[in-house]
């Protein structure tokens, strides 16, 4: 295995990691950010964009699990 594909792989899965964190971050702000005084406009708009950029990550995550994992060395030529 080349360190690059290793590489991919591991860039893959961290992007795994970072959408969880930005679909949990947006739920929290929607529904369980009631203990902050912020003004629930503000609360919604940053709720709905990180879920939003969320659901944008997974695809390109998706992607980038299916070239990193489920493509043999020979197909990236």
């Amino acid at each position: 295995m080349n360190s690059n594909r290793m590489l991919q792989q591991f860039h893959a899965m961290f992007s795994v990691f970072m959408v969880v964190f930005y679909l949990g971050f947006g739920i929290f702000f929607l529904f369980f950010a009631k203990m902050f005084y912020i003004d629930q406009a503000i609360k919604v708009i940053m709720g709905a964009t990180f879920v939003f950029y969320g659901i944008y990550r997974i695809t390109v995550t998706y992607k980038q699990i299916i070239k990193a994992f489920f493509t043999s060395e020979d197909e990236e030529e």
